[in-house]
């Protein structure tokens, strides 16, 4: 026959052991260069041959898949076997870190504690503080109840707030409480804080005093502004002057009139505080009202103003008639005739 026994017809023949060799190890080749880098083995180094060797095994390889190949190889895996039992060997024995165990106990929680809040205020130290009495009837025997603060930024229940803290309270098998306070400073000085536990009664005692914040004496004054309506970080609008008083009358001689002559004054009444006439030229005094009296109308003279009168309005001219009639009552004569042109 041709073909080897066991073939089939059309086909090359049952390969054989020799031939599956060669196949697998092309396939592990392809394998471990999809999967290995190369660069970051510490036993592959490439010689001024231009082939390739293998460190740990002392080995040659013509190109990179048969180095490969040799890393799957029987050798290969048992020299990394050998140099790492050799290297545990010589090393060191490093001190374990000392771990400390925490027994965590699983209890059954059978609800809140009871509770009282107490406010209190110190009248001498202007100060305000917090009585807290937990009542815990069923607590664990050998056991005192916890307390701690927490600030608002640790718990994750409701949205934070700076302005306040949480104040725990935890003892086995109730649930842990909380209560909300100011975020204000604690005096924890011995007589006003302190926490007291009655295993007879059952009872949690635990007082607090808020420390009172000092007077802020270097806060800077704030400027008034005049419409309120200045900017933020603008500078303050200077404010209008205040008002002034009139200037004082004049001391010399009293104004001139209108008409160049100097007003009258008045007459001294018998009884009178008004001033006598020889005091024209000093100051006048005060009258007991507190305003001087309206000074006489001046003298006019013949001046076209001389029928006026205090309070009675002018008397309009006489109506004067046309030219050529003659009017009743008045003496006047009639203008000439016109000249006769010839």
């Amino acid at each position: 026959m041709d073909r080897e026994w066991g073939s089939k017809p059309g086909s090359g023949g049952a390969a054989s052991a020799q031939n599956e060799a060669i196949d697998r190890r092309e396939r592990l080749r392809r394998l471990a260069l999809e999967t290995i880098d190369l660069a970051k083995d510490p036993y592959f180094m490439r010689n001024h041959l231009g082939s390739y060797e293998c460190k740990l095994c002392l080995t040659l390889h013509n190109n990179e898949g048969n180095y490969l190949a040799h890393t799957q190889g029987k050798r290969h895996q048992t020299n990394l076997a050998k140099r790492a039992a050799r290297e545990a060997k010589e090393a060191p024995a490093q001190p374990q870190p000392h771990k400390r165990k925490i027994n965590l106990t699983k209890s059954v929680k059978i609800g809140r504690p009871g509770y009282r809040v107490t406010k209190q205020f110190d009248g001498e130290t202007k100060q305000r503080s917090l009585l807290f009495q937990i009542e815990y009837p069923e607590i664990e025997d050998s056991t005192k109840p916890r307390h701690r603060f927490m600030s608002s930024f640790e718990q994750k229940i409701q949205p934070f707030d700076k302005r306040y803290q949480f104040l725990l309270f935890a003892a086995d098998p109730y649930e842990i409480i909380s209560f909300k306070v100011p975020s204000t400073e604690i005096d924890k000085s011995t007589p006003k804080f302190f926490s007291h536990w009655d295993p007879d009664s059952k009872m949690f005692t635990l007082q607090l005093y808020f420390k009172t914040k000092p007077p802020e004496t270097n806060k800077p004054q704030l400027t008034p502004v005049a419409n309120g309506n200045a900017a933020p970080g603008a500078p303050p609008r200077p404010l209008p002057p205040p008002p002034q008083a009139p200037p004082p009358a004049p001391q010399g001689a009293p104004p001139m009139a209108s008409g160049g002559n100097l007003p009258r004054p008045p007459s001294a009444a018998p009884g009178s505080l008004l001033p006598s006439p020889s005091m024209n030229n000093g100051p006048w005094p005060m009258p007991p009202g507190g305003n001087f009296p309206a000074p006489p109308p001046p003298s006019i003279g013949n001046g076209p103003m001389s029928n006026f009168t205090m309070g009675r309005p002018p008397m309009p001219p006489a109506p004067q008639g046309f030219p050529g009639q003659q009017m009743q009552g008045q003496g006047g004569h009639p203008p000439p005739p016109p000249p006769n042109v010839g």
